[in-house]
C-alpha cells in the first residue's frame, strides 16, 4: 500500500473574530452573556482578524508556488471562510483544480444551551451543567444541544479519512477553530485525553496560528504525518500585527 497522507498539512485557526472581542468585553465587565447578535456560524472577523489573515497570506505566498497549499478545506463558519478567502486572495494558495472545499465536519464545537454565555453566566443560569462538567471533565461533558470533545473527534475521524483518500501526496490547508485544531492533534498524534488536555491547559490556540505536519515514511508501515510545529504565530508577529488568542467559547464550556 502506498502513501495515504498529504505531503504537507497545515491547520490554521481563523483570525480574530468579532465574537472574540465581544467575549473579552463581557468577561471584563463581569456579564453573564456575550453581546453579539449573530448566530455563531455568522460571526465575522474583526478588523484585526482581517489584518492577521492578510499577514498569514503573505507568509504562505512566501513559501513559493511549489511549497504553498494546493488545496484548502475550510469550516463553513463565516470567520473561517473569510480567513481562507484572504489567504487565497493574498497569493497564499496555489491555484488547483480542487479549489476550496467547505466541509461542515470542520465547524466549531457546538455549545448548545451554553452558547453565548460567559463562565459567570453558565454558573448562574445552568449550575447543574457547571457541576456535570466538573465531574465529567471537558473531554466528555456534552451540554444539552451541544457537543463534547469526543463528539468533535468522531466527526473529525471521518474528515481525516476523506483527506487520506482524496489528497494523498498533496499540500493541504485546513482553516478551522480552536477546539478542532486540538482534536486534530489528538487524532493525528494518537494522544490520550490527559495529553491533549495538558496541551490545551498550556495556552489557547492563537488566531491565525499555524500547526504543521509533514509526511514521514518512517511513521508506521505506510508512513504518517509528523508534527513540525504547533501554534506558530511568527507569520502574524513578523508582520507587526498583534497576536490574539481569545477562545471562541466560554472557558468553562470549551
Amino acid at each position: 500500500m502506498g502513501q495515504r497522507w498529504p505531503e504537507r498539512l497545515w491547520i490554521v485557526r481563523h483570525g480574530e473574530s468579532a465574537g472574540n472581542v465581544a467575549r473579552d468585553a463581557a468577561l471584563s465587565a463581569g456579564l453573564a452573556r456575550i453581546d453579539i447578535a449573530e448566530r455563531d456560524v455568522d460571526v465575522p472577523l474583526s478588523p484585526l482578524g482581517e489584518e492577521q489573515s492578510q499577514a498569514l497570506a503573505r507568509w504562505f505566498a512566501g513559501l513559493g508556488a511549489d511549497r504553498c497549499p494546493d488545496v484548502v478545506l475550510v469550516s463553513p463558519y463565516r470567520r473561517a471562510r473569510r480567513t481562507a478567502d484572504l489567504i487565497r486572495d493574498g497569493g497564499g494558495v496555489e491555484p488547483a483544480r480542487d479549489g476550496f472545499v467547505t466541509d461542515e465536519r470542520l465547524r466549531e464545537k457546538e455549545f448548545g444551551i451554553l452558547d453565548g454565555l460567559t463562565r459567570h453566566g453558565i454558573t448562574a443560569q445552568h449550575p447543574e451543567q457547571a457541576e456535570f462538567r466538573r465531574i465529567l471533565g471537558k473531554f466528555y461533558h456534552r451540554p444539552p444541544g451541544g457537543e463534547s470533545w469526543c463528539d468533535v473527534i468522531l466527526r473529525l475521524r471521518s474528515a481525516l479519512d476523506t483527506i487520506s483518500l482524496h489528497y494523498s501526496g498533496r499540500r493541504v490547508l485546513i482553516v478551522t477553530h480552536q477546539v478542532v485544531v486540538l482534536c486534530l492533534r489528538y487524532l493525528l498524534e494518537n494522544l490520550t485525553e490527559d495529553e491533549i488536555l495538558t496541551i490545551d491547559a498550556a495556552g489557547d490556540v492563537a488566531n491565525c496560528s499555524v500547526t504543521e505536519y509533514a509526511f514521514d515514511p518512517a511513521l508506521g508501515p505506510n508512513g504518517g504525518l509528523g508534527l513540525v510545529r504547533y501554534n506558530m504565530t511568527a507569520p502574524v508577529a513578523q508582520a507587526g500585527t498583534p497576536v490574539t488568542a481569545e477562545p471562541d467559547a466560554p472557558v468553562a464550556a470549551r
